[in-house]
Parts: structure tokens; sequence; C-alpha cells
């Protein structure tokens, strides 16, 4: 329960990139909550939530898994933290719960939780637009709030009467309109005349269990086509480097000159020429660094049997989802083979008049994704927290002096009419 003026608000993060929205998230919270109110964070997540004062009981990596097939391998794990998570938090209910993506672990949680009377917020959308559009309804009985991080979707919410508020991608704000690959490449050691390719496997173990050897083959081809060329390799955890470098030994890699990094993705991104990068956050990443780029993806044959099924849309990509066209090359499943995405990659770093168009078309897509969004996040979640409820989550009649209750609430009604206006 909660004690005095502070508030208790649970948050789980699953992966790298919901660790960094969940740490920019809290940060931003604290930073909008009256100074008579103080916040714990509490739950599952990463490092970065983690320097921002969040209690991890759980590390985001227990939930970074994909694929059907890898999550069946996974599920009773996953299982057993999901249930015993919900039994404390029935237990001693927080003020708030917000679950930062991970859809399928979060959505079990809130439904549940939501029943119980504790408000709960979702941020960052399920790709109900790309594939499992029925899982809108699911929502609906999950969530008080849906944050939105393309302008697209609140639509799509508004449809089915689910509370939704565009707030942008943080990605955007964090980013600069014109990344500087000159100092980019000092900080790394690379001369400014390079042919720079970035390799970007993904975070995720399983990821790098099917597409690693393919990353490698890959430039084993454009070292052949372009012998300067060097290839830096940003990787999350001390794992999935392990399991690059033994994939290296193994295919006999080892005269390749690639540079390993641990973390350090915008830094390869804003030195490289062009990026090859897994299918996720990181082509987002790599399209607001205005970056030619080849995307591709690889799962379990199982795995892909049933999300070519359900899928609803050609692209797989956010650049291509965003602009709703085929803007960069994408090579999935058996065609991600590398000799196709040599010659794609070739071809982007030698032709100039695509690589203006590709940076005029990833200049105004930045332009629509900057939102100052976990500013605008942290207001969307206010309302909810100052609705509270009577079994046990946050009542801001006995929290809120007057007089800050009517402060909040004039800027949450400011920010409103300006994001209509916006509109």
């Amino acid at each position: 329960m909660n004690e005095g003026n502070s508030l208790r608000i649970a948050m789980v993060a699953g992966e790298s990139s919901g660790d960094l929205l969940g740490s920019h998230l809290i940060e931003a919270l604290r930073q909008h909550l009256p100074q008579s109110l103080s916040a714990d964070f509490f739950g599952i997540g990463g490092p970065k939530m983690e320097a921002a004062g969040f209690k991890a009981e759980w590390p985001a990596e227990k939930l970074a898994v994909r694929g059907y097939a890898e999550v069946l391998r996974h599920y009773r794990e996953i299982s057993g933290i999901r249930r015993k998570l919900l039994k404390r938090l029935l237990a001693d209910p927080p003020s708030l719960f917000i679950g930062v993506d991970a859809p399928d672990f979060n959505l079990w949680l809130e439904q549940r939780l939501k029943r119980a009377g504790i408000p709960t917020i979702h941020f960052v959308s399920p790709s109900v637009w790309a594939w499992r559009g029925g899982r809108i309804q699911r929502i609906a009985r999950a969530v008080d709030q849906m944050l939105c991080l393309f302008p697209f979707e609140p639509a799509l919410y508004e449809k089915h009467g689910v509370s939704a508020t565009y707030v942008g991608h943080p990605l955007a704000d964090l980013i600069p309109f014109e990344p500087d690959q000159e100092a980019a490449r000092e900080r790394l050691n690379l001369a400014p005349d390079t042919l720079v390719f970035a390799l970007l496997p993904g975070s995720r173990q399983s990821e790098l269990h099917f597409m690693a050897e393919t990353f490698i083959e890959t430039a084993k081809l454009l070292q052949l086509r372009f012998p300067q060329a060097r290839f830096l390799v940003p990787l999350i955890s001390r794992e999935t480097r392990t399991q690059f470098e033994n994939e290296l030994w193994r295919l006999g890699a080892q005269e390749l000159q690639v540079t390993l990094l641990f973390g350090h993705a915008h830094d390869a991104m804003a030195a490289a020429d062009a990026v090859l990068v897994a299918s996720g956050t990181a082509t987002l990443e790599a399209a607001l660094f205005k970056k030619p780029m080849v995307i591709l993806y690889k799962m379990s044959p199982f795995s892909w049997r049933l999300m070519r099924r359900m899928k609803y849309q050609p692209w797989v990509g956010l650049p291509n989802i965003l602009s709703r066209r085929f803007v960069v090359p994408e090579f999935l499943q058996e065609d991600a083979n590398p000799a196709n995405l040599a010659q794609a990659l070739g071809n982007l770093v030698g032709d100039q008049d695509v690589r203006l168009r590709l940076h005029k078309a990833f200049t105004a897509l930045h332009q629509r994704l900057r939102q100052q969004t976990t500013d605008k996040a942290a207001i969307a979640i206010l309302p909810v927290l100052l609705r509270g409820s009577d079994s046990g989550g946050f009542n801001p009649a006995n929290e809120f002096p007057r007089q800050e209750t009517t402060q909040i609430s004039t800027q949450i009604s400011a920010t409103q009419t300006d994001q209509a206006c916006s509109h």
C-alpha cells in the first residue's frame, strides 16, 4: 500500500527497446508529479531503468524471446514469472501499472489488474495494424489508456472505444536531425574516407541463432567487392557478443574487417554509410539516422509459417510501414540470403541519387515522429492516476493537495488542447 505521499508504480519492460522507453518515462513522470509526491518504480526492467531508480525484481532479458517456437521453449519460466508478479501486485496493489511493450506478457497481466481495480497503462501499441488485429478487443478489456508511438494508431483504437493518445517516438527526440558522421567515426577510430557498414543482427540470442551466419556471410561478400570496407557490429550483451564471436570462428571469418562493439549502436549507425539490420526498432533508428539500409529477418520455419498467414500488409520494416511503401529493400526468410543482401547493400552505397531521396524521406519521417514523447506520455498518464480506484489504486483525493490537483488538471487540459490543434 501507499505510505504518506509516496506512489508505487509497477512496470514491466521486456527487452532493450522497452528498457530505454521505460527509463525515459520514469524520469519524465518524476518531473511532472507535484513536489509533495514521490514515486517508487518496480517490477521487470533492464539496466537503463535501474539506472533511473527502478527496482527490477526480474531482469527484462527473461522476456526477450521472439517467435512462437522460441516462446514455447521458455513458456514455463515466463508464465511462472508472470503469475508470481500478478500475485504480488494483487496482494499489495500499486498506484498504477504501466506495461511497456511486451504485449503478450503485459496484456494478460493488465487485464487481471484492471479487473481488480488497479489502473493500467500500456506504452507502445501492439502492431494490431500489421497482424492479429483481433487483439484490440482484448486490449479494451485490459487497459485504461494506450500510449501510441505512431500517428495512425489512435484512430484504430477509438473505433473500438479504447482511450489512446499519440505521443510520438522517443527515439525521434533523442536522435538529431543531422547526425554527425565525422564525430562518430572519430569516436570509433575510423578514417573519414573509409567505407563503413553497420551490421545489426538483433538484441536477442534467439535472433542471432537464426541470423548471425547470414550477417557474417553477407559481410564476406561485401569485403570481396569492397576490400577496404569496415564492418561495425554493436551487440547488446556479453552473451550475444560471445555468440557472434563463436560464429565468426566457425565460419572462418577471422580476417573480416569487423569491429564488435558492446552497445554503441547509435555510434555505429551514425558512422556508417549503409546499414544491414534485422527487422525491429533498429530499422526505425537507422531511418532516423538517415541511413540507406537493407532489412532482413529470419526465424524458425514453424514461426514463419504462422506469422506469414497472420500479417495484414506487405511490409515488416518500420520505415516502410510508416511510409506505406517500399522505401528500402526487405528480405525475409529464404530470400534473406547473403547474395541478395550483399547485392542490395552494394547498390545502395553506389547510388548517390537513391541516397539523397532516402535522406529526404527519412527527414520528413523524423519530423512527424518528434513529439517530446516522454513528456506527452507522462502528462497522458496523470489523468489515470487522478481517477485512481477504491480497491487499492491511487486516490488523488487523499494524495494531492487541492492546489496541486488544479495545477495538474490545467496542465493536462492545455496539453490536450495543443494536441487537438496539431491534428
